[in-house]
């Protein structure tokens, strides 16, 4: 009867990790790039003309609490920060817009290829305002947790954006 009990317990100890590893890889297989767009849909809904949203209430919906926006492997702001940051760029760039090109999904990672575009009507990165608009590339890669973005690194081509606002190197 004991070796019963002890094969009864081994078959349950390992459907429950086997339910458990499948719970794990089906999470990962839920993240499409649809369920990944819908996910970081608020955070760019938040950069587009953000004078005019509510980017508290977008940031809330697409992040966890303990969010952070990582501009290098040590420089991240919390979500305090970014919303202050958001708020910034819609002063100086009040028709930017920032539309996602390409979503790619990877166990709970979400990598984004935007583009920003807009013109800005006060002094940005030192250029003073002319008129003239950019377009940049950027790329956004975001972690997921509980089914919102935990961590993001990005990287924008700001560069190539002073450029076309008439910067010179």
């Amino acid at each position: 009867m004991q070796a019963v009990h002890t094969v009864a317990a081994i078959a349950v100890s390992i459907a429950m990790m086997s339910a458990a590893g499948h719970s794990r890889a089906q999470t990962a297989a839920d993240l499409t790039p649809d369920r990944a767009r819908m996910i970081v849909a608020p955070l760019y809904e938040a950069l587009n003309e953000p004078s005019k949203k509510d980017i508290t209430s977008l940031l809330d919906e697409a992040t966890n609490a303990d969010y952070q926006s990582c501009s290098g492997n040590e420089e991240c702001v919390d979500r305090s920060k970014l919303l202050g940051a958001f708020k910034y760029l819609g002063e100086v760039i009040p028709d930017l817009h920032w539309t996602i090109k390409d979503v790619i999904t990877s166990g709970d990672r979400i990598i984004v290829r935007g583009e920003a575009t807009g013109t800005p009507v006060l002094d940005f990165f030192g250029v003073k305002p002319t008129g003239r608009s950019f377009r940049t590339m950027s790329i956004d890669t975001f972690t997921v947790k509980d089914g919102k973005l935990s961590r993001a690194y990005h990287i924008e081509n700001w560069t190539a954006a002073m450029k076309q606002l008439g910067a010179s190197f």
